[in-house]
């Protein structure tokens, strides 16, 4: 018991270093938010007919954004969240710059009624890192 109060600060810091470790390997999961890479997006894609939403900026969208995307920037989604309700049943594909963001939005999603929701891992980068085309 002596120990663990000489050292508090670093059992304390530890524990949270494991939080976090496992909030990042776990949380999506944990949240209900599925995952998807950029293989499994072109499979939705091109099988399943899904829908890519880009919820990244204007500016970030212009640059380059997968073909027939669907662009609704995270902080509108809410508001125009009407403009997707003909995609409910369908997959959709969220897609931003990292993860982050689509992350957020997938969630959002989610909990409004959406029940094939997919989080492109690691976005827009993973996408040009695998070659896929950019639309601009």
């Amino acid at each position: 018991m002596q120990f663990v109060i000489d050292n508090i600060f670093p059992i304390t810091i530890a524990l949270l270093s494991g939080f976090m470790l496992f909030w990042t390997t776990f949380g999506n999961r944990i949240r209900g938010i599925k995952e998807v890479d950029c293989q499994g997006a072109m499979q939705l894609i091109n099988h399943k007919q899904a829908i890519v939403l880009d919820v990244r900026e204007d500016s970030e969208y212009k640059s380059g954004h997968v073909l027939n995307a669907k662009h609704i920037p995270l902080g509108k989604l809410g508001q125009r969240l009407g403009e997707l309700e003909k995609y409910r049943d369908q997959p959709v594909v969220v897609i931003c710059r990292s993860g982050n963001r689509s992350c957020t939005a997938s969630a959002q999603l989610g909990k409004q009624g959406f029940s094939q929701v997919y989080n492109l891992n690691g976005g827009v980068m993973a996408w040009q890192k695998a070659n896929l085309p950019l639309e601009k």
